[in-house]
């Protein structure tokens, strides 16, 4: 089971049919992820809330998201690489962002850029 995956897929379909907010559920994973969704503006925000003993993120949707998914399997790349990943799984040059798992924590595509870095492919957005 991917948590992950169903945390985005949830985003994905309120997204489509006009929410303001859904609920996921709680770990760090995601918490990691949802950070950089809302730094690069594709969510409003996210808090966390308990619910019978169970932890929930709740999330403000911006509606500014076309497609989002998680990539299976997590395929390791090289600071060489980025700009080929970039072409497979977004739509156009600098239109949305790929999401990295590196040594310096959840990075964006921007990010790792900047630091000139490699990481793991987590998800994508745009």
């Amino acid at each position: 089971m991917n948590t992950l995956a169903d945390a985005l897929n949830k985003i994905k379909t309120n997204e489509r049919i006009g929410r303001e907010s859904c609920l996921l559920h709680s770990t760090k994973f995601v918490k990691s992820v949802l950070s950089i969704l809302q730094r690069e503006g594709y969510i409003r925000a996210f808090e966390e809330q308990s619910a019978s003993g169970k932890k929930f993120l709740k999330v403000s949707l911006a509606n500014k998201i076309n497609d989002i998914g998680v990539v299976v399997p997590r395929y390791p790349v090289s600071k060489n690489e980025l700009l080929k990943y970039e072409s497979t799984y977004l739509p156009s040059k600098n239109f949305g962002i790929l999401i990295y798992s590196t040594s310096q924590g959840m990075l964006s595509s921007k990010e790792i850029k900047e630091k000139g870095i490699g990481g793991r492919l987590i998800a994508y957005v745009y």
